[in-house]
């Protein structure tokens, strides 16, 4: 393919058929940036930030006068439907203990024994009726005279999950600490879940630690009246997603592109992606068209109505570029932290090459849509108002392409969609700049314009180069995934690819460090906590990058090594995280995981070790690695009642799966003391590992010899061994081979609809502990059994929402997190290869 002519075709390295994304990525820059398709069709529904919040991209193709919507579908907040207790308390009736029964949300459930209390539920001063246990049941009665027309959003304030059920029906489920009341579509009619008369609104809390709270209500969705394109196609590769639709004899594609490309930090860390259009006549006629991107200012505030000013301006050079950019009027950068919490500092730009036919306006949606209705173009002219102004509604940013008469010959445009966030991150008071700013020394707003006109100039000179470059990047992906796992393997690393990537965040280390030069890779934990820097994020979603680069594995750890090395962090193992994103400077969480980080980060040291042939990075930081290889020893073979990275199923003593990591993490030291020519501690601790690796077998035997089970001497259990899959990548032989495939035989027997249950206390599983056992099989076809559920899962989950990791096996919902980094451990039968 020729991409320097302007003609488009499909993607190179494109998933199969199979896979239909519950979400599909269109701007994947960090944790802030993070613009989704929710669903199945681009044109259905508003785009989204990956916490569900609108952040509108809205696409409209005019041919021969008559307009068609292709992104997007522009909408606003309509009548309340159930109020929330925000203002006004209402009247529900609840119990906390189970309601006994898998009915409690239906209709016509008996009730007549629940407790009566007002909402909102909790344990804080302002809360109306107490709730302090781990689980809250709620079900309200909602009158209604006539049913709403549009979609249904609820507004919800939550810790730290909540399953909403309406007339017996699952609507909405979200997980996460949300202390502030969060708009989110549900994406149902209201005619399909409402009926006139008496409706029952039931929903079930859980809290995992914090004060309790939960509160919801509902709105309904209404959207302007513009017809649809059909949509033809979506296709997915690792860096590009592309859509195809048919309009008036016209067939346009539109392609986002993202260059993640992992040897390119510079271009990687560049806040700017890419939006393509082509269009061709698909009759034989020849058709006029023109095409409307808007970008809403909604992307950069974390609530509507936070008043934003705006500013254009034009980059000289080679190939001048006209941009338009908006942000909040404040500016109080880094003055947030969280989890359900989107940026409201820096500036959304939208630029575009300058060329005959394309216009710019910022201004009202519908002033910019009329305006393209009527005449083909946008234009500030008519916008009203005055540059820099200061407004509190929502205002777009919009360019429209006049492509002229189009024939069977594809005609091509592009639009640069970047987000200058002018400090990423606070690393222990001092803020960090985005690694791709990390020579800036320009001072005031003025200074970071011309840095921000920089990148987008970069950005495109190098449009047609990148083009080429993930094109070659994602057939090669999904080659070397198909030769590794298989079909359905190759689809979930094209689907994990972006989303690991850009739930973290590249920034240059704080000057007088030593780590002024060295690239950080901080993860957010999306809908979980929104701890930074997670030492048991990390280590999921560290096969992607050890099999791309490990520097930004090396980025992910050194945070984590600096907080014990500095003496803030003085505990005898390792922290969990080193604060509340995008704010490290030090740990937000209520409790430590002791053997967890340990046998993390000591695993993970090795596991870079070996991608790179030496143990140089262990070297640097030997003390520390000393010092937690010393509390395995003592307290990790057995461990005590204590969390572990699968937290949300409770703390459990006598962990078995928590002993193995223990046991690879005192393994782990001994390699890399191998590697640095220290034979005899090599040996002394593999040999120790050996021999607690023996006891293990031992303590965890199930009596019937089939399986090793959940904690030690508890017979007729059993649990995931995944941490097990790093003697076999590292090829250690600590345990006999026969113990991971006899585990992997028991698998099998105990397989869901939709994947291997966690462990036996539940049905619900994490995909990418699923990735990981199924690595542990010699046999290319268990492999493939064990990991085929979750691509059924991707594809048929009725949770349409960007990839979340914890799900239900018997049925397909979400149970908690979304557009988390640990998909990013899909990657690990990569590695084996």
């Amino acid at each position: 393919m020729n991409l320097s002519d302007g003609r488009s075709q499909s993607l190179i390295g494109v998933a199969s058929a199979a896979l239909n994304p519950p979400a599909t990525p269109l701007i994947t820059i960090d944790p802030y940036t993070s613009i989704w398709s929710f669903g199945d069709q681009l044109n259905d529904q508003p785009t989204r930030h990956w916490t569900g919040r609108s952040h509108a991209l809205n696409g409209l193709l005019r041919v021969d006068g008559t307009v068609f919507r292709f992104m997007g579908n522009p909408t606003f907040v309509g009548d309340t439907v159930a109020r929330s207790g925000q203002r006004m308390p209402y009247e529900a009736k609840f119990r906390t203990d189970s309601p006994g029964s898998d009915a409690w949300m239906q209709p016509t459930f008996d009730d007549s024994q629940w407790q009566h209390g007002q909402a909102p539920f909790g344990s804080r001063p302002t809360d109306k009726t107490a709730w302090t246990t781990n689980d809250i049941w709620v079900r309200r009665e909602v009158i209604l005279d006539q049913v709403p027309k549009g979609r249904l959003l609820v507004n919800a304030s939550y810790n730290d999950n909540y399953e909403l059920f309406i007339n017996g029906q699952r609507v909405a489920g979200a997980g996460g600490v949300s202390p502030n009341y969060e708009l989110t579509s549900t994406g149902r009619l209201a005619a399909d879940l409402l009926r006139p008369g008496r409706n029952m609104i039931a929903y079930h809390s859980q809290n995992f630690g914090g004060p309790q709270f939960i509160d919801l209500g509902l709105l309904q969705e209404r959207s302007m009246d513009l017809r649809a394109a059909t949509q033809t196609s979506k296709q997915l590769s690792a860096t590009q997603s592309q859509y195809t639709f048919e309009a008036g004899g016209v067939r346009l594609t539109v392609t986002f592109m993202a260059p993640l490309l992992m040897d390119n930090l510079d271009v990687l860390s560049r806040p700017v992606q890419y939006v393509t259009y082509s269009a061709q006549a698909i009759d034989g006629q020849l058709h006029q068209v023109e095409i409307y991107q808007d970008a809403s200012s909604d992307i950069a505030v974390d609530n509507p109505g936070q008043p934003v000013t705006w500013r254009r301006g034009r980059v000289a050079g080679k190939q001048p570029l006209h941009w338009l950019r908006v942000g909040t009027a404040e500016q109080k950068v880094l003055g947030k932290k969280g989890d359900n919490v989107r940026i409201d500092w820096g500036h959304l730009y939208i630029a575009a090459p300058d060329g005959p036919g394309t216009s710019h306006r910022i201004g009202t949606l519908a002033g910019s849509v009329n305006q393209f209705e009527r005449e083909g173009l946008v234009s500030d002219i008519r916008a009203g108002g005055r540059p820099n102004m200061i407004t509190d509604s929502t205002v777009v940013l919009a360019t429209s392409f006049s492509l002229g008469r189009v024939a069977d010959k594809p005609v091509e445009r592009h639009l640069l969609i970047g987000y200058d966030d002018l400090k990423a991150i606070e690393y222990f008071g001092q803020p960090l700049n985005a690694w791709w700013r990390r020579y800036d020394k320009q001072i005031g707003s003025i200074g970071s314009e011309l840095i921000m006109e920089k990148a987008l100039s970069a950005a495109e000179s190098d449009y047609f180069t990148l083009k080429q470059a993930c094109t070659t990047f994602d057939k090669t992906l999904y080659a070397d995934a198909l030769k590794a796992g298989g079909t359905t393997y190759a689809d979930l690393c094209v689907l994990a690819y972006r989303q690991a990537i850009a739930a973290h965040k590249l920034v240059a280390g704080p000057d007088g460090t030593g780590l002024a030069s060295q690239p950080l890779f901080f993860s957010k934990e999306n809908f979980s906590n929104g701890s930074i820097g997670t030492v048991d994020v990390t280590y999921p979603s560290a096969p992607l990058f050890l099999k791309y680069n490990p520097t930004l594995l090396k980025g992910m750890l050194e945070p984590i090594f600096h907080y014990s090395e500095s003496g803030r962090w003085t505990k005898p193992f390792a922290a969990h995280d080193v604060g509340t994103y995008p704010i490290a400077n030090g740990q937000t969480y209520g409790e430590d995981m002791p053997v967890e980080e340990c046998g993390n980060m000591l695993i993970l040291t090795a596991a870079l070790a070996h991608a790179e042939g030496n143990a140089n990075y262990a070297r640097q930081h030997w003390p520390v690695l000393t010092t937690w290889v010393d509390y395995l020893k003592k307290d990790g073979f057995d461990p005590a009642n204590q969390l572990c990275t699968d937290d949300f199923a409770g703390h459990i003593a006598r962990n078995a799966n928590l002993s193995v990591k223990a046991i690879m993490g005192i393994a782990s030291y001994g390699y890399l003391a191998g590697k640095l020519g220290d034979s005899h501690t090599e040996t002394e601790y593999l040999t120790l590992a050996r021999s607690l690796a023996k006891q293990w077998i031992t303590l965890a035997k199930d009596p019937t010899g089939t399986h090793y089970t959940l904690t030690f001497d508890n017979p007729g259990t059993w649990s995931q061994k995944y941490n097990l899959v790093w003697d076999k990548l590292l090829n250690l032989n600590i345990f006999p081979q026969e113990v991971a495939q006899q585990e992997v035989a028991f698998y099998l027997t105990k397989q869901q609809p939709f994947g291997l249950p966690l462990d036996s206390r539940r049905t619900y599983t994490k995909s990418d502990w699923i990735a990981w056992t199924a690595t542990l099989a010699d046999k290319q076809a268990d492999f493939e059994t064990l990991i085929q559920p979750i691509l059924r899962f991707a594809t048929e989950t009725p949770d349409r929402v960007p990839l979340n990791d914890w799900h239900e096996t018997t049925n397909g919902h979400k149970v908690g997190f979304q557009a988390r980094s640990v998909v990013g451990g899909y990657f690990i039968k990569m590695l084996e290869k």
